[in-house]
């Protein structure tokens, strides 16, 4: 059974950081890719970012784009999320999430098989 642990959520001030993991189990599984996904009270689940596994091809909304970074460590089965410039709005439950299957919809959590349990982010002004 494929499993998804978060970690690295907290209290941050505006303007700080936080480095989201979430390793992923069995090791091997095969997977073409990995995303970060946020949910903010009352709100719709969210893309955040999505690197593909082989090749390493990232993505990113605008919304983040240049504050936050997606990166991969294959031998340690984890994908990480570098989450720079903070700032309130980015409050939310970040998710970790796992495409078994090319899709064309890296931005689309209807596209994933997998989902981690979520890690909390508060970012106060």
């Amino acid at each position: 059974q494929v499993q998804l642990v978060e970690s690295g959520g907290g209290l941050v001030q505006a303007g700080g950081s936080l480095r989201l993991s979430c390793v992923a189990s069995p090791r091997t599984f095969s997977r073409y890719a990995m995303g970060w996904f946020r949910q903010a009270p009352g709100k719709e689940r969210e893309f955040v970012a999505a690197i593909r596994w082989s090749g390493g091809s990232i993505y990113y909304p605008d919304s983040v784009k240049g504050r936050f970074t997606i990166s991969r460590d294959g031998a340690k089965s984890t994908v990480y999320l570098q989450m720079n410039s903070l700032k309130p709005e980015d409050t939310a439950v970040y998710y970790c999430a796992a495409q078994i299957k090319y899709s064309g919809r890296d931005y689309s959590a209807n596209d994933y098989d997998y989902w981690g349990q979520g890690t909390q982010v508060t970012v106060s002004s």
